[in-house]
Formats: structure tokens, sequence, C-alpha cells
């Protein structure tokens, strides 16, 4: 693990670095669990490296009112939905209640829209049954920990036996909040200052909804095959 800069080809090789950290962890019965879209790719070598299943964990940040990319807490798909609030953040910027709620419904409903969009082309990317399971949920960076802190908590819901993170990338006051916590973390690199999760990939394009349904078919194949 670096405490430093390290920088990626592409989300599919900083997958691979962790697929062999992961896989020496010797996890029973592993799920997969890919946020989208970004750790998807991320995501597909561990779970072949694991011979487990990949599926989607749909999750989406809650941005400030004045910086759309600035977390102040996120929610997870689930009955009910789980959400994750950053309290210090909503006080630093006085964000009322009704903008956080109004906020919730819109990022709630991108949350229905991907699983049309995403589960409904790749059925084999829905989560199995996670109680006992150990799951280990994957993204392509972490910056506030909101979106990843929100998915663990909706796991925990879900009496999974054993959480794991796994990221290429994280902000160390993150890290050590979530190992303050408890969360057992799988990291390549811990940057005191983080910036943009980007910045640590030379290919961080964006991808769109086809490219994800290629990755879960192709991992759903791989399995049957």
């Amino acid at each position: 693990m670096f405490k430093g800069t390290r920088i990626f080809r592409n989300r599919e090789e900083a997958g691979a670095w962790l697929a062999e950290r992961l896989v020496q962890l010797a996890p029973e019965r592993p799920v997969v669990l890919a946020l989208p879209r970004g750790g998807v790719p991320v995501a597909a070598p561990i779970a072949r490296a694991l011979d487990a299943p990949l599926a989607l964990l749909l999750v989406r940040k809650l941005g400030a009112p004045v910086n759309p990319e600035l977390a102040i807490g996120a929610v997870v798909d689930g009955t009910p939905p789980q959400t994750v609030l950053n309290r210090d953040i909503i006080a630093a910027l006085r964000v009322d209640e009704e903008t956080i709620e109004r906020e919730r419904q819109r990022q709630l409903a991108e949350i229905e829209r991907r699983r049309a969009a995403l589960l409904g082309a790749a059925p084999g990317a829905v989560p199995p049954p996670l109680a006992g399971r150990v799951a280990i949920v994957v993204d392509d960076g972490v910056a506030t920990g909101a979106t990843a802190a929100a998915a663990l908590a909706g796991l925990r819901r879900a009496g999974v036996a054993r959480a794991v993170l796994a990221v290429p990338v994280i902000a160390a006051d993150a890290a050590a909040r979530f190992r303050a916590e408890g969360t057992e973390l799988v990291a390549l690199s811990e940057p005191q200052a983080l910036g943009a999760v980007g910045a640590y990939y030379r290919d961080f394009h964006q991808l769109d909804d086809a490219e994800v349904v290629a990755l879960l078919k192709e991992a759903s194949a791989a399995r049957r095959g």
C-alpha cells in the first residue's frame, strides 16, 4: 500500500492489483459488489480472481447545492433505502432538511433508472441473497467516503458475515475513519491530499450504460462457462 501518489493506467489495471491483495484474504463464498459506474471495471478482475459473482450495488451520492461533486451524504438502494449523511459538511454549508430531501428523492429516481437500464439488461448482476456471505464492495476511488459508508450500512442491514471495502485510492482521513469504525479496508494508495480521484488514472473516461452492461454480461458468461 502506498501512502502517496500512485497512478494507474486504467480502472482494469487497478482492479488487477486489488485482486492480488484480496486473493490473499481467502474469503469464503465472496460476492463482489461494484458501485456503478466506475466501480464495475475495477471489480471485474477481482470477481474473476476470486471466482465470485459480480453484482451491482446501487448507491448515489447526495451532492451539495453549491458543489454537486461534494458529498453531503449518500443513499443506497433497498427496502427502505438507507441514507447516510455527512453532518459536518451539512452544518458547514448550512444545508436545510428540505434541500437534503429534495436531493435524496432526485438520486432515488436515478437509482430506479439505473436499475431498469443496467439490471434490466444484465439480470445476472442482481445481487444474490447476501446474508452470511462475504461482501466485497468495490469503487474506483473514495474521497469523503459517504457513498461507501451508505453501501456498507446497507450490507450490515442485509446480514452479511463480513464486509470488505476494496478501492485503488482513498483519502487518508477517510481511510482512518473507516478503520476506526471497524471496516475492513483494502486500498492501494492513501494520499493525504486526495484531490480528484481521476488524477490517479491515466484513463479515467466516463463510462456509459452500454459499457457497464457489457462488462456485467462478460462476467456472468465467464462464470457460467
